[in-house]
C-alpha cells in the first residue's frame, strides 16, 4: 500500500500548519477549539469553498482572530438544539474571504453532514499534521509521554467525540488511503446515519410502509430495525432506520429536531438517533 512520511505530510499541509500555529501560539487560542476550527475549514474546502485557508495566510492577526470567532459561532450553532440565528445568518468576514455567502443557516440545515465531516477531518487529518505544534502547546502545561496520546483539554468533546493524537518521528509512514477527502457515504459510523422513528399507539406501522415512505421522500434506506420483544397482540412503537448516507439524515430532518410524516393515515415521527449506554 502506498504511504507518505510525516515529513512529507507536513510539507503538503504547510499552509494549514502555519495558520494553526498562529491560532494556538501567536493568538493563544484554545487548542481543542482550534483543532475543530481547522477541521471545519478543511471540510468547507472539500464542500466547494476552495483555498479558504490559503487566503488566511496574509491576513492580520486581528482578522484571523475574527474569522476563527465566526467559525466558533458555527460550532456552537451545531451544538445547540434551538440556536438563535439572525434572519440572514451571514458570516460577514468568511463571506468576504470566500466571495460567496456562508451562513449559519447553511451549517444548521446540513447539521449532521457538517458534524460528520468535521469529525472525519479532525481524526484523519488534523490529528496527524498538527501533532508537534500541539505537543509544544500542551507540553508547557502537562507532561508529554513519548509514543503515548497527547492529553488535549476539551476532548472527548460532547458533540465531536474523541481524537487520538500520538507524537511520531518525522520518518513515520502513514498509508495514503483515507488521509484526504470525505464524502457523506464514507468515514461515517452507522449511528451517524441512523434515525429513531416513533409511532402512535393504535396505528401500527409496518417495515414495508417505512421503506415505502422514505424511498418516496428520496432517500436510500439501508435497513429498518423494528422494536423487538413486543408483547403478543401489541404493536411496535418505535424503530431504528439506518440510511445510506448522513446527507440523507439532513435531507429528512432539514434542520428540525423532529420531522413528522404520514403514510396510509398513520403518523411517523423521525429524529436523530442517539445511542444511550
Amino acid at each position: 500500500m502506498a504511504s507518505i512520511t510525516l515529513e512529507e505530510l507536513h510539507a503538503y499541509h504547510a499552509i494549514d500548519r502555519s495558520v494553526f500555529s498562529r491560532l494556538v501560539i501567536t493568538l493563544r487560542r484554545d487548542p481543542a477549539e482550534s483543532l475543530l476550527v481547522m477541521a471545519m475549514w478543511l471540510w468547507l474546502e472539500e464542500k466547494g469553498y476552495p483555498n479558504i485557508i490559503a487566503k488566511m495566510v496574509n491576513l492580520s492577526n486581528p482578522l484571523l482572530e475574527a474569522l476563527a470567532g465566526e467559525a466558533v459561532s458555527c460550532l456552537n450553532c451545531l451544538g445547540s438544539k434551538n440556536p438563535t440565528i439572525p434572519p440572514n445568518g451571514i458570516l460577514p468576514l468568511t463571506t468576504r474571504i470566500m466571495e460567496k455567502d456562508v451562513s449559519l443557516h447553511m451549517f444548521y440545515q446540513n447539521k449532521f453532514s457538517t458534524i460528520s465531516g468535521i469529525k472525519s477531518f479532525m481524526t484523519t487529518v488534523c490529528s496527524r499534521i498538527f501533532t508537534d505544534i500541539l505537543q509544544h502547546v500542551v507540553g508547557s502545561t502537562s507532561r508529554v509521554i513519548p509514543n503515548q496520546p497527547l492529553v488535549i483539554p476539551g476532548f472527548p468533546h460532547s458533540l465531536f467525540g474523541s481524537v487520538t493524537i500520538v507524537p511520531r518521528a518525522m520518518d513515520h509512514d502513514f498509508p495514503i488511503g483515507g488521509l484526504w477527502g470525505w464524502n457523506p457515504s464514507n468515514n461515517v459510523s452507522e449511528d451517524d446515519r441512523t434515525l429513531f422513528l416513533t409511532f402512535s399507539r393504535g396505528f401500527p406501522v409496518s417495515e414495508d410502509e417505512i421503506r415505502e415512505l422514505f424511498t418516496n421522500v428520496g432517500v436510500c434506506v439501508d435497513c429498518v430495525r423494528m422494536q423487538d420483544n413486543v408483547p403478543y397482540g401489541e404493536q411496535p412503537l418505535f424503530a431504528k432506520m439506518v440510511l445510506r448516507s448522513v446527507a440523507n439524515v439532513d435531507q429528512i430532518l432539514s434542520g428540525r429536531p423532529i420531522a413528522k410524516f404520514r403514510i396510509n393515515g398513520k403518523h411517523i415521527w423521525a429524529r436523530k438517533y442517539e445511542r444511550r449506554e
